[in-house]
């Protein structure tokens, strides 16, 4: 839970590091600035992967409330 947390934070600030890095760069700040949104949005589909919440829903795909 730790290390998956950890893994999250370095991508996420690193995503946002290179949307910072493209505005200074000479060349190629589209590339940078794509790749560092592309870094955010895996990070968060990352975190989202997880399984279980704080609402207890564990794949209940059949509508009905879980204990």
């Amino acid at each position: 839970m730790i290390l998956s947390f950890i893994f999250f934070l370095v991508l996420f600030l690193g995503g946002i590091w290179l949307l910072g890095l493209a505005q200074v760069l000479p060349d190629f700040q589209g590339v940078v600035f794509a790749a560092g949104i592309l870094i955010i949005c895996l990070s968060l589909a990352f975190v989202m992967r997880q399984r279980g919440s704080a609402t207890r829903r564990d794949d209940n795909w059949s509508g009905n409330a879980t204990e």
